[in-house]
């Protein structure tokens, strides 16, 4: 973790995410729930958390508004920091199964932070079946995505049951703070918004010069591109009004989670026989099952609308924490029978998203739209995420067992947020296995069951191919 920069200043793309939780529809927690084997050492336990909120500055940070909109939110040390509220210890009910598990961790998922504090929870869970334990780590989406997540997590993590406890960084910051005047805050905003003016009007000057010179060189060639441009801004904000989905239309703040389990090396060989990705062949098991869930309900479908992120790691961005991709919109083909087909077809559609000529411009386009206040940025952010019929995620994770305070984690299985779609599918790689969370909106997915059946049958289906 020590190679992570951590920037003092919410990102444009992470003060979105965090200003259109004024529409609780659109409320955007990630979640990891872990099956251990045993319960960890309460001893290693703390010594590890203790080292971890002294390695991750976000971890004991919370996020102060500017209260005038000069400056996006800004991360700053809780003045009354306290890891113990952020750790909760629980007993399952029932039977103490994965299935109980999942029960209480769905709803704790659709709780709103304290936004006073630092936004995570770590949830200890006891009384699982055959002496096994579990986690619930509950984060929320501005502060990290997906791939920041597990990179968070790597200092509460370790490659061994019997490896040393991990240890207070040598430069370890204060854990608190004085609490900051409000003319040190507009001090501050003030600053801030002066410097991103200056480095935004030094990268429009850079880039109009390199426009003119090509521009005289290729008129037609730079018109062409600044059309396409255009068109790809206008693909990207288009405002939708219904899902395509016939059935999963209704949407509430209730969800389910369930999980799937498959062989990495399995589905990765189905899709390299069709000169696909990992990814191909996930999205095209998600399809499949959704259109089987369509059919088996009388309500069969052609097409769905999908949100999948892109992700922009890469260079300089690799090392920067937040939020570090774009959400990608598209209508996928479901109804093609053939998985092998229906796999090129999606490679394919993933292959021109990543080509879109609005992608690297993400970061200035949610500038101007922050710019316009809370209310109308939520709004057309909701015009653009209610009508999602699904999301897919693919979050790479340790290829090796891993173990937390001397318990061997037997299952990592992750959940991102709904956040107006109907249903989210996230898969996680870890260990040789394919951990597959699924989060179904209640109100749009009324036989969650069902759904998870035809989503096994349209992995099968796939995995058939190799």
């Amino acid at each position: 973790m020590s190679d992570v920069r951590y920037e003092d200043w919410m990102s444009d793309n992470d003060a979105m995410m965090w200003h259109i939780e004024r529409d609780p529809l659109l409320r955007s927690t990630v979640m990891s729930v872990w099956v251990l084997d045993r319960v960890p050492d309460p001893a290693r336990f703390e010594q590890t958390l203790t080292a971890a909120v002294a390695a991750i500055p976000r971890l004991r940070q919370r996020v102060v508004s500017d209260g005038w909109g000069i400056a996006p939110p800004r991360w700053e040390i809780d003045p009354h920091f306290d890891a113990a509220y952020h750790v909760r210890h629980v007993r399952v009910g029932g039977e103490g199964s994965v299935r109980d598990l999942l029960d209480l961790a769905a709803p704790i998922s659709m709780q709103a932070f304290d936004k006073d504090r630092p936004l995570w929870e770590f949830w200890l869970v006891d009384g699982l079946e055959n002496g096994r334990s579990g986690v619930i780590l509950k984060l929320h989406h501005a502060v990290s995505d997906g791939v920041g997540l597990v990179r968070m997590t790597e200092t509460m993590v370790e490659r061994s049951r019997d490896a040393d406890p991990h240890s207070l960084p040598a430069d370890t910051a204060p854990l608190t703070s004085e609490p900051r005047s409000e003319s040190d805050h507009l001090r501050d905003a003030l600053r801030h918004r002066a410097s991103v003016v200056q480095q935004r009007t030094g990268a429009l000057g850079r880039a109009l010069g390199r426009g003119l010179g090509t521009l005289a060189r290729d008129p037609l060639g730079t018109g062409r591109r600044a059309v396409d441009t255009a068109t790809s801004i206008g693909r990207l904000l288009r405002p939708v009004s219904e899902p395509l989905s016939t059935l999963m239309v209704e949407r509430s703040l209730s969800t389910r989670f369930d999980t799937l389990t498959f062989p990495f090396a399995e589905l990765k060989a189905a899709a390299k026989k069709v000169d696909g990705t990992l990814n191909d062949a996930f999205v095209g098991s998600v399809a499949g099952g959704l259109q089987r869930y369509h059919a088996a309900l009388g309500a069969p479908v052609d097409e769905l609308r999908m949100s999948m992120p892109i992700n922009l790691r890469e260079g300089d961005k690799a090392r920067q924490a937040g939020n570090q991709f774009v959400p990608a919109r598209f209508a996928v083909p479901i109804g093609i029978a053939d998985p092998a087909e229906r796999l090129r077809t999606i490679h394919r559609l993933v292959k021109s998203q990543r080509a879109e000529p609005a992608l690297p411009l993400t970061e200035e386009i949610t500038a101007v739209l922050t710019r316009l206040g809370t209310t109308a940025s939520t709004a057309l952010a909701g015009s653009m995420m209610k009508a999602l019929d699904f999301v897919t995620s693919n979050v790479p994770g340790p290829r090796f067992p891993v173990y937390a305070s001397g318990a061997k984690i037997e299952h990592m299985f992750p959940f991102g947020p709904c956040a107006g779609a109907a249903v989210n599918v996230t898969l996680f790689s870890y260990d040789g296995q394919l951990q597959v969370g699924i989060n179904s909106d209640r109100a749009a997915v009324r036989e969650p069951q069902l759904l998870v059946e035809c989503m096994e049958k349209g992995f099968a289906e796939v995995l058939s191919i190799a």
